[in-house]
């Protein structure tokens, strides 16, 4: 199903300061289901650190020991949340479920971190979610107006919400007709209190994997937080799949119409893991397929390839073996650097976006540098590295992007601003080009990345990702996008009527 639209707008997080320029992970889950007595909560805790990356600003655990839940929500990073010993003690059991965070529907508020936790008449259940929901606000009004009372601006608690009114008989019923209303990209994790439920959006646009630790069973939203907690992969769960763990073992569960599989290509680009395999195929190959690919088709006579660290590596490793230029490391990162987004004033900030990449001079002073992305999504942190390289001594800089054009937004759980903010929306290669200061820009063409995918040529009638950043083409309708534009189309026409009267 192709879903084309002129320019969407849908309630969702604001984008951040004018210096960030970075996209922001959607937010990783992770559960366990019959470990040791009361290690659970480690073992999730292990596997939330490998998933840090997915999102920084928050993170919660969920246990239940005995049919009691024990719940623990922070705002910062796991380690400083749940590091310490008494982790067991504190989140005590068998089960856990955890979610590490980053806003992309609601706020940065202690009531929005996750999972989220409801009693309902059969006992507790605890909820962690990956994604968006695109029919998030339709739904919310509609459960507001039956007399729903949100204590949330989650589009999570919708979930909640839409279980405890099922009048299923069963909880994993109940589930089936809540994940059965909601549109958009997830995958779920649920504890009760006496089963573990996973899920996964019927086009598999967000990642979610299954493993075994010993006889525990283990989701995840990436196979690296299996490898950091010693887990064996077993599978990923498929795209529609809701799996449901308990003492009986494992039950697989297709209640819905079955669709062809579209996985965000953004997984592959940017946001997973590079030692992760999504779907199959591993994160770091890809990357470096995309290098390779764009070293075909944007070749330049230059003396160095140098990454923006760290996701613009394997890309400029395959940049480098496909152009025979050697490759170094001509921008070091800090990973000690506190967070800019949390600076207390716009100066601390600015100082912040500097220090967190320093030009490796001995390397770049005199040279013509290729300066690999992964992507560019306003331009605002391309223009600081360039500057910084020249600043260096870069005799010329030539920037490739490993990815496409960024043209649209994004509604699945990418934190992504608005078309008019998106450099390649609003500008031709060559504005951009003299924007950025550069000597010369390419970009990898969408047929490029779905070569190093290894899926053949994109099907413009069943496009076989979700790739609508680039194309414009939304993999599911966007039922908010749409109510709001219907909005904003009636206000006009009564603004309209009210200057003519």
């Amino acid at each position: 199903m192709r879903h084309s639209i002129a320019e969407p707008v849908v309630h969702r997080q604001h984008w951040r300061e004018a210096d960030d320029d970075q996209l922001r992970l959607e937010c990783g889950v992770c559960g366990v289901w019959g470990a040791e007595p009361d290690a659970a909560s480690a073992i999730v805790a292990l596997g939330l650190h490998a998933l840090q990356h997915r999102g920084q600003e928050a993170c919660g655990i969920a246990s239940v020991k005995d049919t009691r839940f024990h719940t623990e929500r922070h705002m910062g990073l796991v380690g400083e949340a749940f590091g310490g010993a008494d982790l067991p003690d504190r989140l005590p059991g068998t089960a856990a479920v955890g979610h590490t965070r980053y806003s992309t529907a609601g706020g940065s508020f202690l009531r929005n971190i996750q999972p989220m936790f409801a009693d309902l008449d059969q006992g507790g259940i605890a909820i962690a979610h990956n994604g968006n929901l695109t029919n998030f606000l339709y739904l919310r009004n509609q459960l507001v107006g039956e007399g729903a009372i949100f204590q949330s601006t989650s589009d999570s608690e919708v979930i909640l919400h839409l279980i405890a009114r099922s009048r299923k008989a069963k909880i994993v019923d109940r589930f089936i007709d809540a994940v059965g209303r909601i549109e958009g990209g997830y995958a779920l994790v649920c504890q009760t209190r006496s089963k573990m439920i996973g899920a996964r959006d019927p086009l598999g646009i967000r990642p979610l994997v299954l493993g075994r630790l010993g006889e525990a069973w283990v989701l995840a939203s990436e196979t690296c937080a299996l490898d950091t907690i010693g887990a064996t992969f077993e599978r990923d769960v498929e795209h529609g799949e809701i799996v449901v763990i308990d003492k009986g073992g494992l039950q697989s569960l297709k209640p819905f119409p079955t669709r062809a599989a579209r996985p965000c290509l953004f997984e592959y680009v940017y946001f997973s893991r590079p030692d992760s395999v999504v779907n199959g195929k591993s994160v770091y190959e890809v990357r470096k397929r995309m290098g390779r690919r764009l070293a075909r088709e944007h070749a330049v006579e230059a003396d160095v390839v140098v990454p923006v660290p760290d996701s613009g590596v394997p890309a400029a490793l395959g940049y480098a073996q496909e152009s025979g230029i050697p490759y170094e490391m001509g921008i070091i990162r800090s990973h000690y650097l506190g967070r800019t987004f949390i600076q207390p004033s716009q100066g601390a900030r600015q100082k912040g976006v500097r220090m967190k990449h320093s030009p490796n001079r001995s390397v770049i002073e005199g040279k013509r540098v290729v300066l690999i992305d992964d992507s560019i999504v306003r331009g605002t942190t391309s223009v600081k590295l360039v500057r910084a390289v020249r600043a260096a001594g870069a005799a010329e800089v030539h920037l490739r992007s490993a990815s496409p054009p960024i043209l649209w937004p994004d509604f699945y759980g990418i934190d992504m601003p608005e078309r008019d903010q998106l450099i390649a929306a609003n500008k031709t290669l060559e504005e951009m080009r003299a924007h950025l200061e550069v000597d010369s820009l390419g970009f990898l063409s969408v047929d490029g990345l779905y070569e190093a995918m290894e899926a053949g040529p994109r099907d413009p009638r069943h496009p076989q990702f979700t790739d609508h950043y680039f194309t414009g083409e939304y993999p599911t309708r966007l039922l908010d996008r749409e109510i709001e534009e219907g909005g904003r189309e009636v206000a006009a026409r009564q603004l309209s009527l009210l200057v003519s009267a």
